[in-house]
């Protein structure tokens, strides 16, 4: 009854194929954003930027690529973090070697080569799928790591390998606050995720969708297959560029090759797992749990007196549980679970 959509006629053809069709979503959206650019920055501590808002945005939008690749395309990839490593070093060698570019076209261009990149490692999916497409893309994470550590000019010929960003300066503002860093994260993701959803919603994100339930039905009606996946990669490796860029110089501080370790394709992996494949608000679900999780566990670990090497292997317990979980219960993941109760307020309070 609260989502009931009773007397919400659609007049147009726009009206109906708008991103949010329903009043309850337009009006909780607008709600959303307001408490996201005016709300949290009024309460929000500089730890909770740090910790927790800052990673949650830029994990959401590295999701986000690997759903539209996996979730939408259908296309098994182990590699995120590698595409993460060519945008945030792309960025960094655009502001290096390029005077006077603006903070905003490094990021793009670094996107841009992660782009090019995830085309080049994206040929594979041309022959070969599932469990073989996972391992081909598991090469492009050694490969791109190995790159970065051992070519020395990507580093600037740093020693150590570890070099700090350069600050994010837009039109003389300095983003070295967390609040202002939350600020600039938050306008990008949003941007690209209202990108994403438009995209997904088009002949192209059509396309993927019938590459993914069945590539040789979606040949025989002339989707074509090579532009249709390696489109997937180059657009999924973009938004993971980007994401790198951003962890790089509003998370981190320092780009150093070691950040995006396997370690990090395995979490965006979880994410899309436990938010819901094929789903852009999954995206943003899945990267809110993996963030969030760690902080309640070791709340819970210092209120009980647990050790931190206990804490630290519960963390890794709960993820393994959670994604078995969800692979037998809900394979569509928390975005299914919020499609269930939207259902279910549809017909509150009267009886199923």
């Amino acid at each position: 009854m609260l989502y009931r959509e009773a007397g919400q006629f659609k007049s147009s053809y726009e009206t109906d194929s708008q991103i949010f069709p329903i009043r309850q979503d337009r009006i909780g959206i607008a709600l959303l954003v307001l408490i996201a650019f005016i709300g949290v920055p009024l309460f929000a501590s500089p730890y909770f930027f740090s910790a927790i808002l800052i990673p949650f945005l830029i994990f959401s939008l590295a999701a986000l690529g690997l759903n539209i690749l996996t979730g939408y395309a259908g296309q098994l990839s182990l590699g995120s973090a590698a595409f993460m490593a060519v945008g945030a070093f792309g960025a960094y060698n655009f502001m290096l070697r390029v005077p006077g570019i603006p903070l905003l076209a490094s990021f793009v261009l670094g996107g841009l080569c992660a782009a090019a990149v995830g085309l080049l490692f994206g040929l594979p999916s041309l022959r070969v799928r599932g469990f073989y497409l996972a391992a081909s893309t598991l090469a492009t994470q050694f490969f791109v790591v190995w790159a970065l550590t051992k070519v020395r000019w990507f580093t600037n010929y740093s020693s150590s390998g570890v070099i700090t960003a350069q600050k994010m300066q837009i039109l003389g503002f300095d983003f070295d606050t967390p609040v202002a860093k939350y600020l600039l994260v938050l306008v990008i993701v949003s941007t690209l995720g209202l990108l994403a959803k438009n995209m997904v919603r088009s002949n192209v994100g059509r396309c993927w969708m019938a590459v993914r339930d069945m590539d040789v039905a979606a040949e025989v009606i002339g989707i074509p297959l090579m532009k249709t996946k390696l489109l997937a990669f180059a657009v999924s490796s973009f938004y993971c560029g980007v994401a790198g860029a951003l962890y790089a110089y509003a998370y981190l501080g320092t780009v150093e090759p070691e950040a995006y370790s396997l370690d990090l394709s395995f979490r965006i992996l979880f994410m899309v797992i436990i938010g819901g494949l094929g789903s852009v608000m999954g995206s943003f679900l899945g990267a809110a749990f993996i963030v969030l999780l760690p902080v309640i566990l070791n709340t819970l670990a210092h209120t009980t007196n647990i050790s931190t090497a206990v804490a630290s292997n519960l963390e890794l317990m709960v993820f393994g549980a959670l994604i078995i979980f969800f692979l037998i219960v809900e394979p569509h993941g928390l975005a299914r679970l919020w499609q269930i109760a939207k259902e279910k307020l549809r017909l509150w309070p009267f009886p199923h």
